[in-house]
């Protein structure tokens, strides 16, 4: 039987840096609104674009420069399921959906989880799939 980790509580700075109106600090994420704002950012990052770490990252963006149509479903879903369960321990997936609006051209991204060890219902982060362009 394998050794499960128990999770204990998670605390992240909001990348916003909006500050907090009583003690002046920056606002910090807690628990699963931390760990939902780290799936949507790894599955943003682009490979190599870390410093430290050149291999965390997807190439979700690579896909976002093509039609929106069928064809990129499944390679996005199999993208987003690796990109996660590689480089974040904190979640066990459950399910990757990707919505293609053709007529928009846009996609449309939900993943549900998991929390490893804390006793949170299933958790859902949708986002909208978009390429951006520096």
């Amino acid at each position: 039987m394998p050794l499960e980790s128990v999770s204990r509580a998670f605390k992240d700075i909001s990348l916003s840096f909006k500050r907090n109106p009583v003690t002046n600090d920056t606002i910090a994420l807690r628990n699963e609104d931390a760990i939902k704002k780290a799936v949507v950012n790894l599955v943003r990052t682009k490979v190599g674009e870390r410093f430290f770490n050149p291999l965390i990252g997807s190439r979700v963006e690579d896909y976002l420069f093509e039609l929106a149509d069928d064809t990129v479903e499944e390679p996005l879903k199999i993208e987003i399921r690796d990109v996660i369960s590689n480089f974040e321990p904190r979640v066990v997936l459950r399910n990757v959906t990707i919505d293609v609006d053709s007529q928009d051209n846009a996609i449309y991204a939900s993943i549900s989880y998991d929390i490893v060890g804390l006793e949170f219902s299933l958790q859902e982060v949708s986002f909208v799939l978009q390429p951006t362009r520096y």
